[in-house]
């Protein structure tokens, strides 16, 4: 039988901080990445051997 997943401790102090910030500037990836993420996923998906979305 699997083990009880444990509940996400709370994030405190520089490490809150920081992670606060991170998530306030958020930088906004170009169209050329985000085509060649989608070229990669397309080409793993082409040699995937077993059924993906």
């Amino acid at each position: 039988m699997a083990n009880p997943i444990k509940e996400t401790p709370t994030i405190k102090g520089k490490d809150s901080v920081r992670f606060q910030a991170e998530i306030d500037n958020v930088i906004p990836i170009s169209v050329k990445e985000k085509e060649e993420m989608k070229h990669a996923y397309e080409f793993m998906k082409s040699i995937a051997t077993f059924p993906m979305p």
